[in-house]
């Protein structure tokens, strides 16, 4: 007889499998929660999330962020300031490299975006329990942990 979903889950097989499939339809999910408006590919609207997270930062740090190429993110810079969303600057020391940070208007259009998202979230944690949403609590820092790793 084939193994069920919850005694699978209990391998760290069955486990890796569960997340994955879970994370993903919730990462498909909040992509579809976007702002209708919003003209930014995914890729772009992560790339001005490190930005408004850690500052200005090179196109090479930008895409080891990304686990991306540099001219993968030079693309996406590009456009970036092209649209008005980020400026790019020399770097103080070393002439080869510049800085990227974002505009008034970057800032302004992640956080809208933001916000939507997470207001569309929020609702669908209140329809959740209070000790599930405790569980949650404390499993995000191991799920940033393991998305970093």
């Amino acid at each position: 007889m084939p193994p069920t979903v919850q005694s699978a889950a209990r391998t760290d097989t069955g486990l890796a499998s569960e997340l994955r499939f879970s994370v993903a339809r919730l990462s498909r999910r909040l992509r579809s929660e976007r702002e209708p408006d919003n003209p930014l590919s995914v890729a772009a609207l992560s790339a001005m999330g490190i930005l408004f997270r850690e500052g200005e930062c090179t196109i090479g740090a930008l895409a080891a962020y990304e686990r991306v190429q540099p001219p993968s993110m030079t693309r996406t810079v590009n456009c970036l300031v092209d649209d008005g969303y980020a400026v790019r600057r020399p770097h103080e020391t070393d002439g080869r490299q510049v800085l990227v940070d974002l505009t008034d208007q970057g800032r302004e259009i992640l956080l809208a975006d933001r916000r939507r998202r997470d207001a569309w979230l929020a609702q669908r944690l209140r329809e959740l329990t209070p000790d599930e949403r405790a569980l949650l609590r404390e499993a995000a820092p191991l799920i940033q942990r393991l998305a970093t790793a």
